[in-house]
Parts: structure tokens; C-alpha cells; sequence
């Protein structure tokens, strides 16, 4: 059978095949980049730390100290749970981006964040003894509401969504379920619980917290670069897709459901980050081309360097005192997004 290209479809141009065989490099620069960050973050702080004492207190274990403590008990869990955020919302907004042809698709930005945060409050309110891990399944479960309600709408029109209506409707869920937590809060006075939950911020991450999200972070990673293949395709076209024998339905839901854990698992760790999910994989684009099976895993890896750089800046702009990283997160992503729908965006009608 001969295969024709798609009219709408975008296939990669050659700077972008360039840019895929150029892939292994890069990678390695990436991981490099990974490395210094992560050591940064890990020694400088209210105390700086020495990098011996870094190794000593993470692969050194009879080794004793206050220093050591400090690495252990504070920075160690803090850091890792930003790398674990940082990856599921790079690579659940590369996902949504593929799977919506939409250049402004995020987490943050079409309801899902807003969704856990609204089954946040509930369960603060009605289930206050459920542990961390029922926490973490109702996230799951307010994502999945965003974002059905946002996806819904678009069967109230014959031709769906542009990418312009999606993040109205997006913005519009949002401040919906938003209003709906901060409701619930007030009611049942539990505003503070929350707030300090959905302000967003590694402060206070433990190991028992990483140990519940890193299963369902690393797990929905380990998926998705499974389907890149498939979310390839169907980043093309809906009929390039069924073209090749693309299962597509069964493909999209299994993607929904991939960007609905790393999501929820995220916002059950920080609470509410909006813009890492739409700036990396943008950026990650103009390196490595269009390919997911190279988007996926460089997105995972700049999305956790974001993160560290995000937490370090939150530590030290106003030392000793903390910065909220979604603020630090929110002025860096802002301008970000007005580029993309200034510049990036040719079906805003």
C-alpha cells in the first residue's frame, strides 16, 4: 500500500531529522547540565555544604554529622521530589501538546492542577484522616474531572476546540474548580491546610512523600516513552494516523490516562504549578526536532533541571527567607506564554 502524505500533516523538515541524529549529544549535555544543577542545589542553601559532605551523606551511609543531616533529612528528599515534579509536568504537557496539536496545552493551563486541587480541599474536608496515599488518589481523581470537563466542551461544538477556545475553557474550568476548593475551604475552615498545600512548594517533602509519587511518576515516564511512537503519529494528523493502522482511540485514552497520574501525582506532592508543562516541551522542540522518542526523554530531563533552578532561585532571591516556587515559576512562565501566542500560534481564531 502507498503511503501519502496527509495535506495537514507537519512532517520534519531536514534541520529537524538533523537535529534527531544530533540527538545522542545533546542528550548527554542534558544529563551533564542535570548534574551541575543538581549539585548546586544540593550544596548552596541557608548553609552551604561541601561536595564531599554530599557524597559522604548519599552514598556513605555510616557517615554522622550535622551536615550530613542536612543533605539526608532536608535537601535530599526535597530535591529528588523536584526532580520527579519537574519530569511528570514537562512530559504530561508534551503529551497533552502532541496528542491536541495544541502549542498552548498544559497541565496548568486546562484544568487538570485546578481539578486535584478542588479534590484536595474535599478530601481535607470530608476524608481529613485518609494519609497521604488516599491524598494522592483523590488528586487523581479531581485531574481526570479537569480535565473531562475541559475536553467536554469540546463536544458542544461540530468542530471542537481551537487552541485558543481550549485554554479559555481551560482558564474557565480552572477558575471553576478553583472556587469550588476555595468554597469548601471556608466552609469547613480549613483554607490554611489548604493554602499551604496549593501555594506550591517543596518545603517539607519527606521520604515517606516520595516514596508514595515516585512509583507513579517514574511508571507514567516509563509508559509514555513506550507510546512516542504513537504519539508521533498522532501529532501528525487524525487521518495520517488511521492511514498507518494506528488504534488511535485506544492509544489517546491510554495517553489521558498517563497525563491524569503524572499530573495528579505532582499536585499531590507541590500543589498547583502552571507554565513548566507548556515552556519545556517548546523549548525541547527547538533542540531535538519533532519526534516524541526524542521530545519525551529530553523533556524529562529539562523539565527536572527547571525544577532544581525554579527551588534554587525560590531559596536564594530573598535569603534566608523562602520565595514560593510557583511565583518564581509563574514570572518566568508568563512572558513565555505570551511568545508562544504571539509568535507560535497561527490558529488562534
Amino acid at each position: 500500500m502507498s503511503h501519502q502524505p496527509a495535506s495537514n500533516s507537519r512532517p520534519q523538515s531536514p534541520s529537524g531529522s538533523r537535529r534527531s541524529r544530533n540527538f545522542v549529544p545533546k542528550l548527554l549535555l542534558s544529563l551533564l547540565l542535570f548534574a551541575a544543577m543538581f549539585a548546586l542545589a544540593m550544596m548552596i542553601g541557608a548553609k552551604n555544604i561541601a561536595l564531599t559532605d554530599i557524597w559522604s551523606a548519599m552514598f556513605r551511609p555510616g557517615v554522622q554529622g550535622e551536615d550530613i543531616s542536612i543533605i539526608r533529612d532536608i535537601r535530599l528528599p526535597r530535591e529528588v521530589g523536584g526532580i520527579l515534579v519537574g519530569s511528570a509536568l514537562a512530559v504530561s504537557g508534551a503529551i497533552m501538546q502532541g496528542l491536541t496539536r495544541n502549542p498552548l496545552a498544559d497541565p496548568g493551563l486546562l484544568g487538570l492542577t485546578a481539578g486535584a486541587n478542588a479534590a484536595l480541599a474535599f478530601t481535607f474536608a470530608f476524608i481529613p484522616a485518609v494519609g497521604y496515599f488516599g491524598t494522592m488518589t483523590a488528586c487523581f481523581i479531581g485531574a481526570a474531572c479537569g480535565v473531562m470537563l475541559v475536553f467536554g466542551l469540546s463536544a458542544l461544538r461540530r468542530r471542537g476546540l481551537s487552541p485558543l477556545r481550549m485554554v479559555l475553557a481551560g482558564a474557565a474550568v480552572s477558575a471553576l474548580l478553583s472556587a469550588v476548593a476555595d468554597g469548601i475551604s471556608l466552609a469547613f475552615k480549613i483554607s490554611k491546610n489548604v493554602s499551604m498545600w496549593t501555594a506550591g512548594g517543596l518545603i517539607g517533602t519527606t521520604w515517606g512523600q516520595i516514596q508514595a509519587i515516585a512509583p507513579v511518576i517514574i511508571l507514567g515516564v516509563a509508559a509514555a516513552l513506550l507510546l512516542s511512537r504513537q504519539l508521533t503519529i498522532l501529532s501528525l494528523n487524525e487521518e495520517a494516523a488511521v492511514g498507518l493502522g494506528l488504534k488511535s482511540t485506544q492509544v489517546k485514552i491510554a495517553l489521558y490516562v498517563l497525563i491524569t497520574l503524572l499530573a495528579g501525582a505532582s499536585v499531590a506532592l507541590v500543589g498547583n504549578f502552571a507554565f513548566i508543562g507548556l515552556m519545556i516541551p517548546h523549548i525541547v522542540r527547538a533542540l531535538v526536532g519533532t519526534d516524541y522518542r526524542t521530545i519525551l526523554p529530553m523533556s524529562a530531563i529539562l523539565g527536572a533541571v527547571f525544577m532544581l533552578f525554579a527551588d534554587f532561585l525560590a531559596r536564594m532571591v530573598n535569603a534566608p527567607m523562602e520565595t514560593p516556587i510557583a511565583a518564581i515559576i509563574s514570572i518566568m512562565g508568563l512572558p513565555f506564554f505570551l511568545l508562544i501566542v504571539r509568535k507560535g500560534v497561527k490558529s488562534l481564531s
